[in-house]
């Protein structure tokens, strides 16, 4: 499992990346291995508002179907239009082509809530 340093992590199995004031956001090296074949990823539309911690959009495998929460708050300046048609993208590049949504950070501060790499790695189950 690859779990980038210089990410923040949600207990949920979402990641952030920082990027001039904005956010990238997208699901684990973990979360897409549990799913299985991504199959379809619901995302909010450009300008939406997402809150720290809510639902934003689905994603759906072969296996399930699972909600994803923001690990920040703010408006969705960009979404990854790629995954319409490419949804296997969430499997073969989660930190990568498989990024989700791109947020302008409302409440920096928010950050603190996350976890980092070493701190997530340690609250997956083991075995």
């Amino acid at each position: 499992m690859d779990f980038p340093r210089d990410l923040r992590y949600t207990k949920e199995h979402e990641w952030v990346r920082l990027e001039d004031g904005h956010a990238v956001i997208g699901i684990t090296d973990y979360a897409q291995s549990q799913l299985g074949d991504v199959v379809y990823v619901e995302l909010p539309s450009v300008g939406s508002e997402v809150k720290q911690f809510a639902t934003f959009g689905v994603v759906e495998s072969v296996k399930t179907a699972s909600d994803l929460y923001c690990p920040l708050s703010g408006r969705v300046t960009a979404v990854n239009e790629r995954l319409q048609n490419e949804p296997e993208l969430v499997n073969q590049d989660p930190y990568g082509a498989g990024w989700m949504i791109e947020v302008e950070i409302a409440a920096p501060d928010e950050l603190t809530a996350l976890l980092t790499a070493e701190e997530y790695e340690r609250s997956l189950p083991t075995g």
